[in-house]
């Protein structure tokens, strides 16, 4: 039987919902359980994809091509499970389907309306292709109160009468400031959050209350006793160095017991936390630290680089040491000598990105890593720079570019028109709707035997996400290598580009997917590990 978890948040956003459903999760398959996540989101865009990272941060991709929201990439990195394109859908996409259904007349005439239509339609959703799990664990994006959110709400809360608490469970994320001139905590914004969302209909079972000073026995009490909720279910999230604390202290705080009291589920199960202990060891007691300079253009949000800054902890992990990331605006790199900004780093990172913007600095940093021979990661637009940057002042092609900024003399990355996935051909062409030129999700590729990323990764054939428009141009790979780059993974059919490398250089790396996508914590990425032992070897030259 399938037990459905609701979590909301209130208060203000950002509160870390996500994360909180991330640990419940790996904390429900130590105890022996199978979980999958979903997130519901109320924005009106479609999905994510068209959004702005300073928007919206980044865009988290599934191996069958979804665009989601962030918080499926902590799923993952917690619970290792691989999300769909049916673990997120936003009320854009809702109400796309159900005007699509109207103007075909699936609705016989009937008044299109929020109850039940809508509210049908974020059912249908969660319950979606849910058999032979244990647990589904399903996140409301915003806050109790918002109007766009009204209708996922409502959904849930008459899921809740259809299922039956047997079934059901609603946990509520709200803030507990602390208050430094009156040297204490509050529970006012709490207590109004949780009287917002009974206003609604929902009853939360569970209150998670963030926090960044220890919540006495009295103050949660009267948490309880306001909100209508168990003092034993008034459970303290307080604020921790490293996420992947969480599920240790939220199993301390007995928050997986409340859950497990809850369904009447025995706890039987020897539960073995070790692996988070030891990851936590490794990120708050590391051996060593690397400094890897990241030189992007959204970097005043990390958010928008959110599944990379958890794959460069995941290699530091990986190697015992710390991380110490150096965000750089790509700009500053467009006045001369400002890439010398660059001569303390251990390794450098490039990565993806749409646009001209910053393209200069972009190259001017591969430039700097291939000459100092200072160890360097292209991702996606990051490799594709690289491949620029090498064509110019390497293979003697001075016209090179890409199109993506307009014609070019000689177009060493372009628009490719067409490949084979699958045995089928997928096209595109630059008429498309944004979303409709993209190559999105899972491609496979073949490596080179004897390459670095051959050995890096230990076998000649990958399966990595994507999600770019551009190609490296293979016309141009034949006098790119005899400058010295190779080519060393392909896609099956030999005609996209997925790995160039510069074998004569310590660690020259691009890749046109996005490694980090697949990386976590007790799973490593064995690019991102290879880049920061590589990282630690220059640190110990220096």
């Amino acid at each position: 039987m399938t037990r459905y978890i609701f979590v909301t948040g209130g208060v203000v956003s950002s509160l870390g919902k996500g994360l909180a459903a991330a640990a419940l999760g790996a904390l429900l398959q130590a105890r022996g359980y199978s979980v999958r996540l979903r997130k519901l989101d109320p924005y009106l865009n479609v999905d994510p994809g068209t959004m702005s990272p300073y928007q919206h941060g980044e865009v988290y991709v599934t191996d069958d091509g979804a665009e989601t929201d962030l918080d499926l990439g902590h799923y993952e990195r917690f619970t290792g499970v691989p999300s769909r394109q049916s673990d997120n859908v936003t009320a854009g996409r809702i109400y796309q389907q159900i005007l699509g259904k109207e103007r075909r007349g699936e609705y016989l005439g009937a008044t299109v309306q929020v109850i039940p239509h809508v509210t049908d339609a974020i059912k249908d959703f969660a319950l979606d292709e849910t058999s032979g799990t244990d647990f589904i664990i399903c996140e409301i994006g915003g806050t109790v109160g918002d109007i766009e959110g009204l209708p996922f709400f409502e959904a849930i809360r008459q899921l809740g009468n259809e299922l039956g608490r047997e079934r059901t469970m609603f946990i509520h994320l709200t803030l507990v400031p602390y208050i430094a001139a009156a040297g204490e905590l509050k529970t006012k914004p709490t207590q109004h959050s949780v009287k917002e969302l009974r206003s609604i209909g929902i009853q939360p079972d569970i209150l998670l209350c963030r926090c960044d000073h220890e919540i006495p026995p009295s103050s949660r009490r009267k948490i309880g006793l306001f909100c209508n909720v168990s003092e034993k279910n008034v459970i303290q999230a307080r604020d921790v160095t490293s996420i992947y604390e969480v599920p240790l202290r939220y199993h301390e705080e007995g928050f997986d017991d409340r859950v497990l009291d809850h369904f009447g589920l025995a706890k039987s199960t020897p539960l073995d936390l070790s692996q988070w202990e030891e990851i936590v060891r490794r990120a708050l007691e590391p051996d060593g630290e690397v400094t890897i300079a990241i030189v992007g253009k959204y970097t005043e949000l990390k958010d928008a680089y959110k599944s990379l800054s958890e794959a460069l902890t995941h290699g530091g992990i990986a190697n015992n040491v710390r991380v110490k990331q150096t965000w750089i605006e790509a700009e500053v790199f467009e006045t001369e000598g400002a890439v010398h900004q660059l001569e303390e780093v251990d390794g450098i990172l490039v990565p993806g990105g749409f646009g001209e913007r910053g393209t200069g600095g972009k190259i001017a940093a591969a430039t700097f890593a291939r000459e100092r021979n200072v160890p360097y990661f292209g991702i996606c637009f990051g490799m594709q720079m690289a491949v620029v940057e090498s064509a110019r002042n390497v293979a003697g092609i001075t016209g090179a570019n890409s199109t993506e900024f307009g014609p070019c003399d000689d177009p060493v990355v372009g628009l490719m028109e067409e490949w084979i996935k699958e045995s089928a051909v997928e096209r595109r062409s630059e008429e498309d709707d944004l979303g409709g030129t993209m190559r999105l999700g899972a491609y496979p590729a073949k490596l080179i035997e004897g390459s670095k990323v051959h050995r890096i990764y230990g076998e000649t054939e990958i399966s990595e996400r994507h999600r770019h428009r551009y190609e490296v141009n293979t016309n141009y790979m034949a006098k790119l290598e005899e400058g010295g780059m190779l080519f060393s993974g392909l896609s099956p059919d030999g005609r996209l580009p997925e790995i160039v490398e510069i074998p004569k250089h310590p660690w020259f790396i691009g890749v046109q997917f996005h490694p980090e996508l697949k990386s976590k914590p007790f799973d490593p990425h064995p690019l991102f590990s290879s880049f920061i032992e590589a990282a630690l070897a220059q640190s110990r030259l220096v």
